[in-house]
């Protein structure tokens, strides 16, 4: 038998992915991967401020030289352009073009109805008690590294 935490880490893990996964697939008719609409969520949602190709990758997960590939598909695509930094010039800040923010409002629809999918039948009690638990646990997380 596992203990709890045991169990409790295999279902983050395997609802993270599953949950990516039935995601991808929703998203397949918009002909992009799963690393690309992350990518292009995550550029989004920084804000008017492009971010670098570091954070980008550090954000959705991937070793940077992952990102690179991802924004060079993305880049070639018309989704998104890279920038020089005006503070250090070995960085790249990458945003999105009208056509990646036009791709996004199209992931984004998908995104909030499948959400409401899946959560509409949860008590919002234990949903706010599960989100504060990720949350201060990737709070801890974060303190370590």
């Amino acid at each position: 038998m596992s203990s709890i935490e045991e169990r409790f880490t295999a279902a983050v893990h395997s609802t993270a992915r599953g949950w990516r996964t039935a995601l991808d697939r929703r998203l397949k008719y918009l002909g992009i991967s799963q690393a690309s609409w992350l990518a292009i969520a995550y550029a989004a949602k920084s804000g008017p401020e492009p971010l670098s190709q570091t954070r980008l990758a550090a954000s959705v997960g991937v070793e940077n030289p992952t990102m690179v590939v991802t924004i060079d598909r993305l880049v070639t695509a018309g989704y998104m352009v890279r920038t020089p930094s005006a503070l250090d010039r070995r960085v790249k800040l990458v945003s999105l073009t009208p056509e990646g923010e036009e791709i996004y409002a199209k992931v984004k629809i998908e995104a909030d109805a499948f959400r409401r999918e899946i959560l509409h039948r949860v008590d919002r009690g234990a949903l706010r008690a599960a989100t504060e638990l990720l949350e201060a646990l990737q709070a801890s997380i974060e303190t370590l590294t």
